[in-house]
């Protein structure tokens, strides 16, 4: 019999989130603008989006499967002293509500875990900053700690190039060997370069340790999903890079979304609807390696690298 302990450690999963169906897509999006309203026609085009990919964001369901499938694993040894909590930025269960919601289980420590490799001021940077608002609000003086960038761990890279070798294979056999591989990731604005964000490099790390496992295959890089702002954000764009690939002499392109660890609009419409024609326009093969999702895979990275995390706060000061 599992030992619920009375202080147990909460670890909280954070993610962007999204829509849960198409009538809260406005509400959402007034969300993400911070009480901005979003134009009409905006809000139309982004709801069809959502029409086209299910009728909400898959997101959300995925990060609670990941989080089942965590905590039962760290759970493993029999203690039970793990409890894993799934908290949003933009939508329920929001980040402030999950917070209140894991105090009251009187936890020894609080571990923050951003469902997003890379770091960032701009997104992973909001999801602690969120949790330090409801610190404020829930005035506990619970330890909180937060797990750093894993955009190179050795697990996540391994799976990342499993699941391209497993895309390869949609390829007719006699190009698969010199199908070039476009990674890419989700767009910021260009200010962050002057803030001297990590994220570039968070993005070129992954991409540079992914590439070293790919045995000379061709490889190259586009920022994708560019918000509708006036500001530059940064580049080069998936459609340019395709553009690139295809006065190249190229036909075939795998599409490696390593920004993301599971699927939402960026991946089943702006990358499976709206890319692969883009490039069946071209007379090109577009294929894109499946996210993550809950696969044991990702929960064994998750597993990892809160393990190296506890053992750091352990350590003496």
């Amino acid at each position: 019999m599992t030992d619920q302990s009375k202080h147990p450690t909460a670890v909280l999963l954070m993610a962007m989130g999204g829509p849960d169906c198409l009538e809260n897509v406005e509400p959402f999006l007034l969300d993400v603008r911070g009480g901005r309203p979003t134009p009409p026609a905006l809000v139309e085009e982004i709801r069809e989006r959502y029409r086209a990919t299910g009728g909400k964001s898959p997101a959300v369901g995925i990060t609670q499967a990941v989080a089942g499938k965590l905590e039962q694993r760290l759970n493993e040894s029999g203690h039970g002293r793990y409890r894993v909590y799934v908290g949003l930025r933009h939508w329920h269960p929001f980040i402030k509500d999950t917070y209140g919601e894991l105090l009251q289980t009187n936890p020894e420590q609080v571990i923050g875990l951003c469902m997003a490799p890379q770091q960032s001021s701009l997104s992973t940077g909001a999801y602690k900053k969120k949790v330090e608002e409801a610190r404020a609000v829930f005035d506990n003086a619970v330890p909180v700690s937060y797990v750093g960038s894993w955009n190179r761990h050795p697990k996540l890279i391994a799976a990342i190039v499993d699941q391209i070798e497993e895309t390869l294979l949609k390829f007719p056999a006699d190009v698969r060997a010199s199908v070039p591989v476009l990674f890419t990731a989700h767009s910021l604005p260009e200010r962050i370069v002057a803030m001297n964000d990590p994220y570039p490099e968070e993005v070129k790390g992954t991409v540079e340790a992914v590439t070293a496992h790919l045995g000379g295959r061709p490889t190259v890089f586009a920022y994708q999903s560019q918000g509708r702002s006036n500001e530059p954000w940064l580049g080069p764009t998936v459609e340019a890079m395709l553009d690139t690939l295809h006065q190249s002499g190229h036909r075939h392109v795998l599409v490696a979304p390593i920004g993301f660890i599971c699927d939402h609009v960026e991946t089943l419409f702006d990358i499976d609807i709206e890319l692969k024609q883009l490039a069946s326009g071209k007379g090109m093969q577009l294929e894109r390696m499946a996210m993550l999702n809950d696969q044991p895979a990702l929960v064994d990275v998750l597993l990892d690298v809160l393990a190296a995390h506890e053992s750091t706060q352990s350590l003496p000061s």
